[in-house]
């Protein structure tokens, strides 16, 4: 061969594996990267070409759904029952908007392309089945979910209901709320619809059980009261506590005050919750000081992100001058919660000290309802010892009979709670929020407990009180959970 064929043969030579390096690098190490591509139309046109997998209820409710759609290379749309009630569980999965909450997180389950589902897309190339997603099993009570959505109303507020006994999520309703479906294709009207939620001022697309925080107000003073016998500050709830009425907040020249006339002088932990004494919860805060009143918020999962696997915003007790900590013990100032967290303060207090780790899917399910994975329990943290959660339930339990929280009562149940009234705004120049957090026991032990928290409503300033509010939403959560195990 002549020197300029082999120079040539030599360039061809180099050009082929150049090629073959190139081809082998966007197939095996850019592979993962492509696929993900939003402008990869071919792997969204294969996403939505068969029905997604669907989100159940724990009692077996179906509420999600696909349905097929022309003149459009997706062949299917995703579509809910009831999705205005299920959105703050589900989420949006949409052509054009991609998705959120467990249609994002479970993504590859209920689209198919899951590793584990492998097997399930094999068969299916021989059989000629059509191909489908997994499912999604979630914890929800449908009952509980339905109780808190029409509880809420016209009202905008949350729910949050879990079981103490395990942390699984019974309940989260969000109101003003949205429906998935109409914005889940790819049209016009869909990116019109979409706009419109996203323009609109009382923000229906955001989940205010999971991804809103709100001075608790009163409810906090569960935790104060906690930090107090976990501190051995006080160790009996009917001993006197030493607190003067009013309270003059330290290093201050404002005096903390209480609403209305009320036993608060000296009074014991248990009278001081039924009344919702600010002055004893306040001076508490401040005998204990911000460190020990940070730790113990921190047990109760304050101050950290919890996932569920939905991400749920952190509460926050924060690092604070003397002042700011008493009026944090009192859920005010700078102290901030979802009302997840709250529930979970209720809940922990339920389940004897112990606080469950708070999860909503029980299962990932096979095409053919295979289980692909399950949730077991897990024990988050021990925020007091059962003994003082004992102490802490009498507490509660006598608001619900003798307090602030009468309105939650249930025939033949014993249920404990606490309300409470935040105020916001500068100067406190807005309607309070009304809270109320709560627990129920059956035989076995408690099966639910409930955070409800009423942001914004048409009734009157003076008549806005969490007992009044807030309460009776609570009480027809708890008692559809308790219903459902009959």
């Amino acid at each position: 061969m002549n020197k300029p064929l082999r120079r040539i043969a030599i360039f061809c030579g180099l050009l082929v594996l150049s090629l073959m390096i190139r081809d082998n690098w966007l197939q095996y190490v850019r592979a993962d990267e492509l696929n993900a591509s939003k402008y990869n139309r071919r792997v969204q046109i294969e996403r939505f070409a068969h029905e997604r997998g669907n989100i159940i209820t724990a009692d077996g409710q179906t509420i999600t759904g696909s349905t097929e759609t022309s003149g459009t290379d997706f062949k299917y749309k995703r579509v809910w029952k009831d999705g205005a009630m299920w959105s703050p569980v589900t989420g949006y999965a949409s052509q054009t908007y991609d998705a959120s909450q467990l249609e994002k997180i479970e993504d590859s389950v209920l689209s198919g392309t899951d590793n584990r589902l492998f097997f399930d897309r094999t068969l299916s190339m021989f059989t000629g089945e059509k191909k489908q997603g997994g499912n999604v099993v979630t914890t929800l009570n449908s009952a509980a979910q339905k109780a808190a959505f029409q509880g809420l109303g016209d009202k905008k507020g949350a729910v949050a209901a879990i079981n103490p006994q395990t942390g699984a999520i019974l309940a989260l309703a969000s109101t003003p709320s949205y429906d998935p479906s109409v914005f889940a294709g790819n049209t016009y009207k869909d990116g019109s619809n979409y706009k419109t939620l996203l323009d609109d001022k009382n923000q229906p697309m955001l989940n205010r059980a999971l991804r809103q925080t709100y001075p608790p107000g009163s409810t906090f003073k569960v935790v104060t009261a906690a930090a107090a016998l976990e501190n051995g500050l006080y160790s009996n709830i009917d001993e006197p506590t030493r607190s003067p009425m009013p309270f003059k907040l330290p290093l201050s020249s404002k005096n903390l005050d209480n609403e209305g006339n009320i036993p608060c002088e000296n009074a014991t932990l248990k009278v001081a919750l039924q009344y919702s004494c600010n002055t004893v919860f306040g001076k508490i805060s401040d005998d204990l000081g911000n460190d020990k009143m940070k730790a113990e918020a921190e047990k109760f999962g304050f101050n950290k992100e919890i996932f569920n696997p939905v991400r749920t915003d952190a509460s926050v007790y924060p690092k604070d001058d003397r002042p700011q900590n008493a009026m944090a013990g009192i859920g005010q100032a700078s102290n901030r919660a979802t009302p997840l967290q709250m529930a979970m303060v209720a809940a922990a207090v339920a389940n004897d000290g112990k606080l469950m780790k708070p999860y909503m899917v029980d299962q990932l399910q096979a095409p053919n309802v295979d289980v692909l994975s399950k949730t077991q329990p897990e024990q988050m943290s021990q925020p007091l010892s059962a003994a003082n959660a004992q102490k802490l339930q009498k507490m509660m339990e006598f608001v619900v009979t003798d307090g602030t929280g009468t309105n939650a009562q249930i025939p033949g149940v014993t249920v404990g709670g606490k309300t409470g009234t935040a105020q916001h705004g500068v100067d406190n120049n807005g309607n309070p929020y009304a809270w109320f957090i709560s627990y129920a026991k059956s035989g076995d032990g408690s099966p639910v407990a409930v955070a409800v928290v009423i942001e914004g409503s048409d009734t009157t300033r003076d008549d806005i009180a969490g007992g009044k509010l807030a309460a009776p939403i609570a009480k027809n959560v708890m008692k559809a959970v308790l219903d459902s195990k009959k």
